[in-house]
Formats: structure tokens, sequence, C-alpha cells
């Protein structure tokens, strides 16, 4: 539901934005929090700013939440002092009022603000090489910046969000709770996931070093810059905690190789597309490969076709719930959803041989 335009200038107000409100549009293609466009003019200039609802029903605390954001962001920001353009390149919380990381509403819903990043942009679906090299060139350098992030270890905002084997087990409960009765319509996806099966702790078993990871490596969580196309700040922090390197990665594999919707209902328009993958790659250990280990990197495709295989589970045991998770705009979404992923995961399986190959050459 989308909040109506009094409430938003109420509580755009909470924030410590100079100015007097003028506007507010919806923005972004998030399936989790609901984001907003503001608007504030001062005399002779006007400026916009990110205000966001955070989603309590997926992020239960909010204040853990904004605790990991708030260390992050200035984190970065340090890293990135004297960089011409470090406003652009990580994101600025703006603080409430009551200088405060986040706003609590009448209606006990929870929201944060941040500066918006101007001349810059998101994409859903890769339209080049150049695109997912800078995207993945940009998520690698958001991991190399963070390597070093000083102890206490960052809270889980979501507990096991990549624990794979647990996924599976709550695919597993949502196939036999049934309570939308769609599982027979979902025979074949179920039939797909369970060949797997054994396949789901294949990294929780390499052993790999624990990093601070983004761990939802979409494209549209990269912005690029307008006029160079330059990866320019990665967005969208809510999951970013203690996890595995090669799960960014193979986010970024299953979500920039491939130029099919996510929701695509024409499976045949799904594919693995290896130009795509070897920018992802060259990108990626650009920025990255100076601080993996060897493991890491021979783990790299593993995740690929593994964190594909993760999300279509995902969305196969929200479809079997009865939707309750990912946000859906028409039935059986979150179905075609899950097909996308695993027409993917069969494409990568295709082509892993080749893929490793690529990977021991950079």
């Amino acid at each position: 539901m989308i909040t109506p335009m009094p409430d938003l200038a109420r509580i755009a107000r909470a924030f410590a934005i100079p100015g007097e409100f003028v506007s507010a549009t919806p923005t972004g293609s998030g399936h989790i929090n609901d984001s907003y466009r503001v608007l504030f003019r001062t005399p002779g200039q006007a400026a916009s700013y990110l205000l966001q609802r955070i989603n309590r029903h997926i992020f239960t605390d909010p204040a853990a939440l904004m605790q990991n954001i708030q260390r992050v962001t200035a984190h970065l920001a340090g890293k990135l002092a004297g960089d011409a353009d470090s406003h652009r390149r990580s994101l600025t919380v703006i603080p409430t009022c009551e200088s405060l990381a986040w706003h609590v509403d009448t209606a006990g819903n929870c929201w944060r603000a941040y500066r918006f990043i101007e001349q810059a942009r998101t994409f859903d679906i890769v339209e080049s090489t150049v695109q997912a090299f800078e995207a993945a060139k940009a998520f690698g350098d958001f991991q190399r910046l963070l390597a070093d992030l000083p102890l206490p270890r960052l809270h889980d905002t979501i507990p096991d969000f990549h624990h794979t084997p647990k996924r599976f087990a709550q695919l597993d409960m949502a196939i036999t709770a049934d309570v939308a009765n769609r599982a027979h319509i979902a025979n074949a996806e179920i039939d797909f996931a369970f060949q797997r099966h054994t396949f789901t702790s294949a990294l929780l078993d390499a052993q790999l070093p624990e990093r601070v990871t983004h761990n939802d490596t979409k494209l549209n969580n990269v912005l690029l810059d307008d006029r160079t196309g330059e990866g320019l700040c990665v967005i969208d922090l809510d999951t970013v905690m203690p996890g595995l390197a090669p799960y960014d990665f193979g986010d970024m594999v299953r979500t920039s190789t491939t130029a099919a919707a996510e929701d695509e209902q024409d499976l045949a328009k799904v594919t693995m597309q290896f130009p795509m993958f070897e920018a992802v790659a060259r990108g990626y250990l650009a920025s990255a490969g100076a601080f993996l280990t060897a493991a890491e990197r021979g783990n790299l495709v593993t995740a690929a076709r593994l964190i594909a295989f993760e999300q279509g589970i995902r969305f196969l045991a929200d479809y079997l719930a009865g939707d309750t998770y990912y946000k859906t705009h028409r039935p059986g979404q979150n179905l075609d959803r899950c097909r996308t992923q695993f027409k993917l995961v069969a494409s990568i399986e295709e082509q892993e041989g080749a893929m490793r190959r690529l990977v021991e050459s950079i």
C-alpha cells in the first residue's frame, strides 16, 4: 500500500533536512521496501532525498539494521575521503531531527532517509558487457573497502540468509504444508529442486573465510554514472552482513548474465550469456581479486550456480506459501520467477567447464 502524500510530507519533515517539503514520488523497483524521492526547497535551491519505509515483516530489528548501515556507510566515507566524488560513491544517512538513524511514524512504521545521488541511475536488466563489468567492479570495490571493517561483527539482519540447506528445508516445509494448494501446479519445479538437493551445502562445506558482504548484488543495486557509465555507488544495504565473498559474485552472475526479466514467461529467452559472465568475472576480480583467497576464487563458479538455485527455491517456497515474502503484481509471478532461475541454473550447468577455465585464466 502506498503511503498517502500528506503522511509522506510529515514523515519527511521528521528528518534533519533543510528547507521546505515540496513533493514525494515513488522510486525504485525493489521487492521489499517502499522508496520515495522527496524534494525539499531552500531559497534559490532544491535538493532531493531518498525516503524509505523499512519492511518490518522482513527486517524485524530495525535498530540492528540501521546500526549496520551506519557503521558501513561511515567506514566507506572514511575510506573514500579525498575522492573528489566521494559524496556520490557511498550512501549518506540523514539523521532525524532528534539525531536518530530512523523515524517511527504514528502507525509504527520505521523510516530512514539518505542523500539522493544525482546524475546516476540503476538498470533492472543488463544492457551491455560494459554495464556488467562496471557493476561487478563496484561490488568488488565494496567488499574490498569493507574488508578491514573493525570489530564488532555486523548484525545478521536476516539470519542464515544464504544458508542454502536451510532455504531448501523451508521449501520442503512449504511443499508439505501447501497452504495455498499450489504444489500440483509446480510439480516440475519441485522435481528440479530435489534433483539438486545434495548440491545445497557446496559453499558451506568449502570452509571459506567470513567477509562483510552485500548479499543482494543485483544490477539494480549499483548506481551507474549517467555521463561515464561507471559503477558509482552500491545501494540497498539492508542485507550487508557477515557472509562469504563468492555469494556476492554468484548473485552478480545470476542477475547480470541474462537479458531476460526476472519473471520472464518465455523461458527460451533465459540463458547465461558467456560474454556477460566474462565481463562480470573480469570486473569483480579487477577490484576484489587482490584480497580473495585461492579457495574463494576456486568457488566463484560454484557460487554462480548455487545462488541462482537458491533464489529459485526461495521464489518457489514463497509461491507455495501464498506469496507472503516477495511483492507480486499478478497471479503466478513468483512461480515464473522460480522458473527463470531454474532455467538459468540449467544454462550455467551446461557452460560450467568454460566458466571455470575463464576464471582460472584471469
